[in-house]
């Protein structure tokens, strides 16, 4: 598909994703403890609302973005809320010299989707454990096949597509349903997706020896 302008995207104000609420499956990750302080990078931060909930939390973060209209706003939403976080215009699959890691903890809410070739979303994982500690995790909720059909909303993965990127990379902890927006009615299906960096690599999937 061609390549959205992430830019004007925020410039006309089409920015479905951007609720002004941080999003309620990180709130419950942070809470029940799954995710604990330390440096986070959070990929496509958009305005920053995650970020700087985050960072409201005693966690140290920098958010980046391809939309340096998303960045501006989001510098300015911190400034304004007394929030200490960082922002930055950069590209994840394309910029090598990302600040501040190795992470204890990346999310994504709608990144790793966008990619229509599993090429892409392999090194979009690739990439996420490279700013990752030895432990470090990864959550990223992605658009899921499941659900009725709709015009409109985040872009479809399977469990397989997820699987397929991701596992390579890293060690999957948890992946199930979710949806996006749980608060509204019909909301858009979601898989959650929790990740681990390996301290050793995995081992071949092996035969049955009798």
């Amino acid at each position: 598909m061609p390549q959205r302008d992430w830019n004007e995207s925020y410039s006309s104000g089409e920015v479905p994703w951007d609720t002004g609420k941080p999003d309620a499956l990180l709130v419950d990750t942070v809470r029940n403890g799954t995710v604990t302080p330390g440096r986070v990078l959070e990929v496509g931060c958009g305005t920053g609302t995650n970020a700087i909930w985050l960072a409201s939390q005693g966690f140290t973060v920098l958010g980046i973005d391809v939309a340096p209209l998303a960045i501006e706003k989001a510098r300015k939403k911190a400034t304004a809320v007394g929030v200490d976080c960082r922002f930055e215009v950069m590209d994840l699959l394309k910029d090598h010299g990302i600040p501040g890691g190795p992470y204890d903890f990346v999310f994504d809410r709608g990144c790793f989707h966008i990619f229509d070739s599993a090429e892409e979303r392999t090194r979009f994982a690739q990439r996420v454990e490279a700013q990752l500690k030895p432990g470090g995790q990864w959550l990223s909720l992605i658009g899921s096949t499941e659900g009725p059909e709709r015009e409109s909303g985040p872009p479809r993965r399977s469990a397989r597509d997820v699987t397929n990127a991701v596992e390579p990379a890293m060690e999957i902890l948890e992946l199930h349903s979710a949806v996006f927006h749980a608060d509204i009615p019909e909301a858009a299906a979601a898989w959650f997706c929790l990740s681990r960096k390996r301290h050793i690599p995995a081992v071949p999937s092996t035969r049955r020896v009798a």
